[in-house]
């Protein structure tokens, strides 16, 4: 009677260890438990840690709760301005309700990744080249949008979207290159033309100083030939002041002065301009001021000088 007993109770307590075996699940923390029993969907979602269901009764479906990085694959389309290009992207999304990414949904995953080539494709046709390679931030939170609404439906949450690459034809990539280079350079001689401009008028305030003070101008051709001696070479450029220029021209006989006659014994002499006796006076006075009065020696009675 007792041996019945014993084998009763371990009977009982065998088929209790089955059934806790077959019955007893464990969901993880970042999970979350779905059952459904007899195919139908029970209200209650079982949390994190151990739980038991009814065996052959009950089916568990655990849905990872994390963020799931999903890449986009590259696709190519048309933008706005007629340039062909080729655009990646990156989708960060998670589920927000457990039931619904059963239910709603066969495949959330493979929804989402659909969903987010499409809306890619219609992004790329509504923008400009400038705007996919300057304006992302702007492109991603309207990609956000396109993909969102429909997520949400499933119980999925578009937590960000990102470009992350975008290819160009290689002639676009020289088109490019040579506007920017353009753009440089225009940008460039802007800059050259204002300091010229600045220099000119800095020029133009020296040289009221200088003619005020003809010693100034002095003092810079002395400073001009130090720089230009200081480079140990061969040539010394020695400038010309212009002053003496007009003065050599004032001093010099105008063409024509002296002509010869035809068949005549002695040539004619012209009479002289009076720009040509103005020079002979500036020469002579010049020729004082550096020489000093000239003083001629005086003639003896006899006619013969001493």
């Amino acid at each position: 009677m007792i041996e019945e007993l014993l084998v009763a109770v371990a009977g009982t307590a065998a088929a209790v260890a089955v059934y806790a075996g077959a019955a007893a699940r464990v969901v993880k923390q970042y999970e979350r438990g779905v059952v459904f029993r007899f195919g139908r969907l029970r209200e209650e979602i079982r949390a994190p840690g151990f739980t038991m269901i009814v065996p052959v009764v009950d089916r568990l479906h655990k849905v990872n709760m994390q963020i799931v990085t999903m890449p986009v694959p590259a696709q190519e389309g048309i933008t706005r301005d007629n340039v062909t290009v080729r655009v990646d992207a990156v989708v960060y999304f998670k589920v927000v309700d457990a039931a619904d990414a059963l239910v709603r949904v066969e495949d959330y995953k493979f929804a989402v990744s659909q969903m987010a080539q499409t809306s890619l494709r219609s992004i790329i046709g509504k923008s400009d080249l400038d705007d996919l390679l300057s304006n992302r931030e702007k492109l991603n939170q309207g990609l956000e949008l396109m993909l969102d609404s429909p997520a949400m439906g499933w119980g999925v949450a578009i937590d960000r979207v990102e470009i992350k690459d975008v290819s160009l034809p290689e002639t676009m990539k020289r088109s490019m290159a040579r506007q920017a280079e353009a753009d440089r350079e225009r940008r460039a001689r802007v800059i050259n033309a204002d300091a010229e401009l600045q220099a000119s008028k800095k020029l133009a305030a020296a040289a009221g100083v200088m003619s005020a003070q003809p010693a100034a101008l002095q003092l810079r051709l002395l400073q001009t030939v130090m720089a230009v001696s200081a480079e140990k070479n061969s040539t010394l450029v020695l400038p010309i002041p212009v002053e003496l220029l007009r003065f050599l021209e004032r001093a010099a006989p105008a063409p024509g002065a002296v002509e010869a006659v035809a068949g005549g014994p002695e040539p004619v002499t012209a009479p002289l301009s009076e720009a040509y006796l103005k020079g002979r006076v500036d020469a002579a006075e010049a020729v004082e001021d550096l020489t000093g009065a000239s003083v001629e020696p005086s003639p003896r009675e006899d006619g013969v000088p001493e």
